[in-house]
């Protein structure tokens, strides 16, 4: 039974009713975030029960120590951290000397929290009787500014209902905060300095080890039934706290609020070293301003995301909030202005899985940038990993591999392999073919070629040199081989030949020959300048294309299949429909022995290769491997339903790839996996604009051109999405009739619908007659 208490709206995440059972999962479905920093929907008022506070700031990290029983070469030192930031959104409440705190009030009613992802902000609204009867009515706004990326603000009200009370409002920021998610119970943050001037409150701190100066900061004002009131609030201060304090006695039916801007200022983003400064010139602007006009340029930045990223389903409610929840999400969490920043598979959400990047932004995420923002925020994805290429380099070199062999780390914040499972530290090997598909794919959708010759090609022969030297030649065989790996699929560790490893292995060798070439014939300068910075030979390349050319794939004549790994079929090869509900899921319910034993699969592992590769295999060849994969595939990762969403769509299959999109969709909003709690999965919500887009809308580039492919499920009516083509807005609508066109510019574009190229001239609409 999956989670079922958000309510199905078009714009919103709506909560009814309090349950402290759905607490921590509630703060993870209602995060907020705008790119800079985000958190947890934790509430202002001191709350004593289950909770899982998080505050979190891009870039910020914490080397945790790596906790294992045992040490091999090459293994990570430590375990990043996604560190839990200080605390700025608190706000205690006392009511006649009592704190309100919903844990142990006497009753609330009426409570209500809404994450309005239109505009742009999250509240919360309800009626508390405090142990000492007193009912209050409480009701808070807060956002996280776009065009202001350093600030949040709160406005918090409260209304005595069945009497007068005094009402004490204790706004305050805290530096004495720890992570949920921690090895060794380290702190994390040393605080150098507290300080207070009026209505302002500063605390300084830098994070251990990594010295990240962080200045969080605070200014309050109260207002009595809508009048700001001129009384400057009384402080006290202590090595971690800044506690303000505004006291006033109401009347029944008074409004008490305080309006509360914080944040932070940070040293890395920040050339300025005095950031208690610079924390007052960012106040100084904001208070200016006021928290409803704050909150009007907030609306106003959504409105222009939603302009080019919207996706509208007519006729299902469910569906439709989904799709939005994950493109809010998704924007939430990365905005591309900072090359340094990636996409962290929690954004701001959790602290699990450690690290800000993995193959997922790669994989998954840059296809939603490139299509819905300009290609700049694509581009600086690929600029991280060039700017990583040296640590790539580093990290290979600590598992023995020379000669400017780079392998990218499955998990980084800097650059730097810092993930602390040995099956994915050494043998996920993947993610280095992740990386190269990815500087393809950029190419091949944007037309900007520029980062091949400038960045791309460096870390292209970076890879093909890893991949060289990590294949072995097998005398047995007559072929190269690459033993000891973890595909996609985690559900089998220490395979020989994986499928997918070996053939986007191949791949990159194959494309990043043909880079040279293209490059030395058409980018001279950089063709040298790269032959000089790398000592490519010529020798060197007649290796790699031997290994290429000589690799071996894991195949089934009797079958007609490529074979996941080695040895696959000594597996009981036994269905996932035939596994009792009460074994589901095998990852909490199986021993790891168990599940390396048996045939099941966590995610697309093949059919990944089948998805990169599409225009490699023929039709016949995906639908056979579909139908000897899926049913073998549990789901398990949050990535596993959107690849097969959209090749089930590919294969007419509409009903299948429905019920796969819907579960990409609501992963998080139904809790399909029983882990919301923990925070959500940012890196697959990609996925889900993916099977629209690509499933659905059949979006693809074939030769050179946009083309699509328009299918729609039976429970919509309609649907409708934009995607931004080198620099060319083209809107698209399906129904089950017809798919329209307008394309948005100045000069006309052609396409292919469905294999027919048609015309698009600007502003004007075509249509286009669909027999399904």
């Amino acid at each position: 039974m999956n989670q079922d208490y958000i309510q199905p709206k078009e714009w919103s995440i709506v909560e009814e009713g309090f349950e402290k059972d759905r607490v921590k999962s509630s703060e993870s479905l209602f995060s907020i975030g705008n790119g800079a920093m985000g958190q947890r929907a934790n509430f202002e008022e001191d709350y004593s029960g289950d909770s899982f506070q998080g505050s979190y700031i891009a870039g910020v990290y914490y080397p945790d120590k790596t906790k294992v029983g045992w040490w091999k070469n090459g293994y990570p030192e430590y375990f990043a951290k996604v560190i839990n930031a200080p605390n700025w959104i608190g706000i205690k409440v006392v009511v006649n000397g009592e704190p309100l705190d919903l844990n142990t009030c006497l009753a609330v009613s009426d409570f209500r929290r809404e994450l309005n992802m239109k505009e742009g902000w999250y509240s919360r609204s309800f009626i508390a009787t405090l142990p000492n009867k007193v009912q209050l009515h409480v009701k808070s706004v807060r956002f996280l500014s776009l065009e202001h990326d350093q600030v949040g603000a709160i406005k918090y009200e409260v209304c005595p209902k069945n009497t007068a009370a005094w009402v004490e409002f204790i706004p305050y920021l805290d530096s004495g905060i720890t992570n949920e998610d921690s090895n060794w119970d380290d702190k994390f943050w040393n605080t150098t300095q507290v300080s207070s001037q009026g209505r302002q409150a500063f605390i300084e701190a830098h994070t251990m080890k990594t010295n990240f100066k962080v200045c969080t900061f605070m200014e309050t004002m109260v207002f009595y039934n809508g009048t700001l009131q001129t009384t400057l609030p009384k402080e006290t201060l202590s090595e971690t706290l800044a506690l303000h304090s505004y006291k006033k006695e109401l009347k029944k039916g008074d409004l008490f609020s305080l309006h509360k801007f914080g944040g932070y200022t940070v040293g890395v983003s920040q050339k300025q070293t005095d950031l208690r400064e610079v924390a007052k010139t960012v106040l100084q602007k904001v208070a200016h301003l006021g928290f409803d006009t704050l909150l009007e340029g907030q609306k106003k930045a959504w409105a222009n995301i939603w302009a080019m990223s919207d996706i509208t389903i007519q006729g299902d409610l469910k569906a439709q909030q989904g799709i939005r929840f994950n493109i809010f999400q998704l924007n939430q969490t990365y905005l591309g202005k900072d090359s340094r920043l990636n996409i962290g598979p929690k954004g701001f959400t959790g602290e699990k899985y450690g690290g800000s990047t993995y193959w997922d932004t790669e994989a998954y995420c840059i296809p939603f940038y490139m299509a819905t923002k300009d290609h700049k925020v694509a581009r600086n994805l690929l600029k991280y990993r060039y700017n990583h290429l040296e640590k790539a380099i580093e990290n290979a070199g600590k598992l023995g591999f020379s000669n400017g062999a780079a392998l990218y780390p499955m998990v980084t914040m800097n650059g730097e392999e810092c993930h602390n499972e040995w099956e994915i530290t050494f043998e996920e090997i993947h993610r280095n073919g992740a990386i190269a598909f990815a500087i393809f794919n950029y190419y091949r959708y944007t037309g900007d070629y520029s980062y091949i010759p400038e960045m791309g090609l460096e870390v292209l022969i970076g890879i093909a040199r890893f991949w060289q030297q990590r294949a072995t030649f097998s005398a047995h065989k007559n072929k190269y081989v690459i033993l000891g790996v973890t595909g996609p699929n985690e559900y089998e560790n220490n395979v020989n030949n994986n499928w997918y490893t070996n053939y986007i292995a191949q791949w990159c060798i194959r494309y990043t020959i043909k880079q040279l070439h293209k490059v030395k014939d058409g980018y001279p300068e950089d063709y040298h300048r790269i032959i000089g910075k790398t000592s490519l030979t010529d020798r060197e390349i007649t290796a790699w294309s031997k290994v290429a050319k000589e690799m071996y794939f894991p195949y089934d004549e009797a079958l007609g299949v490529y074979l996941q790994q080695d040895g696959f079929l000594d597996k009981e090869l036994i269905p996932a429909h035939k596994l009792p509900k009460k074994d589901r899921p095998i990852n909490q319910k199986w021993s790891w022995d168990r599940i390396l034993r048996s045939p099941y699969i966590k995610q697309a592992d093949t059919l990944q290769g089948f998805y990169f590769f599409e225009d490699h295999f023929s039709r016949e060849a995906l639908e056979k491997h579909f139908d000897f994969y899926e049913p073998f595939t549990v789901h398990e990762s949050s990535l596993s339903p959107c690849v097969h969403s959209i090749q089930a769509a590919k294969l007419g299959r509409m009903e299948q790839a429905y019920s796969f999109y819907l579960r990409t969709s609501r992963l998080d909003l139904d809790d399909y996996n029983k882990e919301v709690k923990e925070g959500l999965h940012i890196t697959s919500m990609a996925g889900t604009w993916m099977s629209i887009v690509e499933g659905f809308g059949g979006m693809r580039i074939l030769d050179d051109k946009l083309s699509f492919s328009p299918k729609i499920p039976s429970q919509w009516q309609s649907y409708s999405f934009k995607v931004n083509f080198r620099d060319r807005i083209i809107e698209l609508m399906v129904t089950k009739e017809k798919v329209s066109f307008y394309l948005k510019g100045s000069e006309e574009m052609s396409l292919r619908v469905n294999g027919k190229r048609i015309v698009l001239l600007a502003s004007q609409k075509v249509e286009v007659l669909l027999d399904f």
